[in-house]
Parts: structure tokens; C-alpha cells; sequence
């Protein structure tokens, strides 16, 4: 999945679920991984990574 993707899925989880996307993201992932698809758990990965940045305080 391109980037844009992953920041577009990242940012619609985050709209709908706030504070709790970031664990959401982890859960999915976790589950793709314990169902053997590691593609789509990877991907997961990213969108995790994608809301934490998000979520990080803006330095500047």
C-alpha cells in the first residue's frame, strides 16, 4: 500500500476512533499476524505508525 493510502486509513481511523485508533491499528494488525497474512499486518504496521505521528506533539 502506497503512503498515501496508509496516511489516508491512519486519518480516517484516527476521525473515528480519536485517542484509541492507535491501539485499533495495533489490534488489527496483531489479529492479520496471528491469521498467517502478514502483507495486510504490515500494512497495519504502517497505518500504526502513521497515527502515533500523528498524535506526537508538533515540534516548532
Amino acid at each position: 500500500m502506497e503512503m498515501a493510502k496508509i496516511t489516508e486509513y491512519a486519518r480516517a481511523l484516527y476521525d473515528a476512533h480519536g485517542d484509541k485508533a492507535e491501539a485499533e491499528a495495533a489490534r488489527k494488525a496483531r489479529q492479520f499476524e496471528d491469521s498467517g497474512d502478514t502483507a495486510q499486518s504490515e500494512q497495519w504496521r504502517g497505518i500504526q505508525a502513521a497515527i502515533k505521528m500523528m498524535r506526537a506533539p508538533s515540534q516548532g
